[in-house]
């Protein structure tokens, strides 16, 4: 499974006053299995991309093909993608209804006409992922706490089994903690299935210290597309399109500035300490 997305256009009230060019001839693959972490200010044209990877938004121009078939397609189903490309959008605790997280969590699906059997056993599997107790499914999900109620959307859209799953701002609103939790049962499920995440954020200290690949937008470009260590050597740059670097990365900068032997590309708390003990063993062994 792959993504391919080639010279896409976007235009927001095309041929009105109001028309904006929101996506400028973008060209991506984004292979299987892949954590990609895709940022950018706001307006840069990020939140408008991810829409377009289900087909909830359709290209003004360009092609989008998904395991080489072109989703523009007359013979194409956007129902079927919609099932594999599974897309949570920030807040999405504001889209529970049901009146129990179990029916919340399958009511996708439901809508598959899967037998009961197998709805529950894709029920329990998400709700296992996202790091939840079964005794939760029987309670309201008005009650829940902010982080649960997240996870209980994410286990929603991970009840249809997508084979990408795009996160928009996953953490928006939660505390320290919370993030932390969300985020670490994401990069694990990840890790143990090898699904293609696509996580939107702006904090660079979370996108540092899961992704494995980083697209930077700027005015509805890519900006950069690169590793994580290469792509915040550019911090200064990152800077003047009202981004950054993780704060890590500043402080490697000062210390190499007065004379530490280090390395420059750190972009980790972990990685920053290892190779400070490694600096001062060779000053002062």
């Amino acid at each position: 499974m792959s993504i391919k997305i080639e010279n896409v256009n976007y235009f927001y009230g095309k041929g009105t006053p109001y028309e904006m060019h929101a996506l400028k001839d973008i060209t991506l693959t984004i292979p299987k299995g892949q954590f990609i972490g895709l940022i950018g200010h706001t307006g840069s044209g990020k939140s408008t991309l991810i829409q377009h990877l289900n087909g909830l938004v359709k290209a003004t121009s360009g092609q989008i093909y998904y395991d080489d078939k072109n989703i523009y397609g007359e013979t194409f189903k956007l129902k079927d993608l919609r099932q594999k490309v599974g897309l949570v959008f920030q807040y999405p605790e504001h889209q529970l209804f049901e009146m129990t997280v179990y029916k919340d969590i399958a009511f996708g699906p439901h809508n598959l006409n899967l037998s009961a059997e197998e709805i529950k056993n894709r029920v329990y599997n998400a709700v296992e992922k996202v790091g939840l107790d079964k005794e939760i499914l029987e309670k309201s999900p008005f009650e829940l706490s902010g982080g649960q109620k997240r996870r209980v959307a994410i286990a929603g859209v991970l009840a249809m089994e997508p084979e990408v799953l795009i996160l928009d701002e996953p953490t928006a609103g939660l505390d320290p903690k919370g993030r932390d939790d969300i985020l670490n049962e994401i990069n694990k499920l990840q890790k143990e299935t090898q699904k293609t995440v696509v996580l939107v954020s702006h904090s660079m200290e979370d996108i540092a210290k899961y992704v494995d690949r980083i697209i930077v937008m700027d005015k509805g470009k890519v900006k950069f597309d690169d590793m994580p260590k290469k792509i915040f050597k550019h911090y200064k740059e990152l800077e003047e399109i009202g981004l950054g670097a993780p704060q890590i990365t500043y402080l490697i900068n000062e210390l190499i500035k007065k004379g530490f032997d280090i390395k420059e590309d750190i972009t980790t708390i972990e990685e920053a300490k290892l190779e400070l003990i490694k600096c001062l063993k060779n000053r002062y062994i």
